[in-house]
């Protein structure tokens, strides 16, 4: 009986040793994730704090105009290019809580604004080429 006494003591020793190597892996796990967290958490503030800084000293230091321009430029473009989602969706987007609706909503399903108002997307093509197309003879 003593070898099976040994097997049971071997076993609960070994089981006690994966039931500490999980909770260590637990926790390892856990802290990595908080870690992270706590990770983007100082990246979101990073980001606020530049936006503030731009927002306050946008075209005041020449030294950063050059990059305040290509903020803007990357900005213009990103509402150019969510424009085009909408349209490609056949969507528009709510002015007052941004939520989209089909084209053909005329009230906001979320919070029941009037759509009629909400602008198309701008034409892309310049004055010259539309008073060029206006010059063309059939």
């Amino acid at each position: 009986m003593e070898i099976f006494e040994k097997i049971s003591d071997t076993i609960i020793h070994v089981g006690k040793d994966v039931t500490q190597k999980a909770k260590d892996v637990s926790g390892i796990a856990k802290l990595k994730m908080d870690i992270r967290s706590k990770e983007d958490f100082i990246k979101e503030q990073y980001i606020e704090l530049g936006k503030l800084y731009y927002e306050k000293y946008k075209g005041s230091n020449e030294e950063e105009q050059a990059q305040f321009e290509r903020i803007d430029e990357a900005m213009c473009e990103i509402e150019q290019m969510k424009l085009q989602i909408l349209e490609i969706r056949k969507t528009k987007k709510c002015p007052d809580c941004g939520a989209e609706a089909p084209d053909t909503a005329g009230y906001c399903s979320v919070c029941g604004a009037n759509l009629s108002i909400v602008e198309e997307m701008p034409d892309t093509e310049t004055e010259e080429e539309s008073e060029k197309d206006d010059n063309i003879d059939f």
